[in-house]
């Protein structure tokens, strides 16, 4: 089990201990911040279910997928020269690497399936974002309505606060340092490499070579 899914038990490993931590600090923060207000601490399993927790969760996991989705579809016609990120700039260089084994159904059914599956990972990706965006805005929203309140401020109305600054200026500073780091990557493996990464060309490969 571990030689065959090996990175995916690691890296799910890694998010829940971040994500513990996260919620741990966030715990502690919005405490102090009830404190300094005069008003009386909530319990880890609470703070779970407030806005300023699903607003900093969420808001990150955004733009996570927003990366991860507009990266699938540009790489589909876009090319970068010798980025090991980049499909070769040559057509007749490419090969689909197809091993022996039963062919997903939605291919052997063919038709709207087929063509469905074709884009899948893309419609995947777009849809955790949309829904991750939604209990962003939601959480935001809860999150402020609550600032609000410890202030003595009226609560905005959910569209108000939806077209605020306050969110998308929450929504942005992710938004822009997800696609840096995918822009890191494509151009740092130009000419940089780590030895037996499926994300880097051979060592020896020259920097002009496109593809892994």
């Amino acid at each position: 089990m571990w030689r065959r899914n090996g990175l995916s038990i690691v890296l799910f490993c890694l998010m829940a201990i971040f994500l513990v931590a996260q919620a741990l600090t966030g715990w502690r923060v919005h405490n102090e911040e009830l404190n300094q207000h005069g008003v009386a601490a909530l319990g880890f399993l609470d703070y779970l279910s407030t806005g300023h927790f699903s607003s900093a969760t969420f808001e990150n996991w955004e733009s996570e997928f927003l990366q991860m989705g507009m990266y699938v579809l540009l790489t589909v016609r876009l090319r970068q020269e010798g980025s090991a990120e980049s499909r070769p700039l040559n057509p007749a260089q490419e090969e689909d690497r197809i091993e022996p084994g039963r062919t997903p159904w939605p291919v052997r059914k063919g038709g709207l399936w087929a063509f469905l599956y074709g884009h899948s990972l893309a419609i995947a990706f777009f849809s955790l974002f949309a829904a991750s965006f939604a209990l962003h805005a939601l959480g935001s929203w809860r999150a402020k309505c609550a600032e609000n309140q410890l202030d003595g401020l009226l609560p905005p109305t959910f569209l108000g606060h939806l077209f605020s600054s306050d969110f998308w200026f929450e929504s942005m500073q992710n938004w822009q340092s997800e696609f840096l780091a995918v822009l890191a990557l494509v151009v740092l493996t130009i000419f940089l490499r780590q030895k037996d990464s499926p994300q880097s060309k051979a060592v020896e490969a020259p920097h002009s070579q496109t593809g892994d």
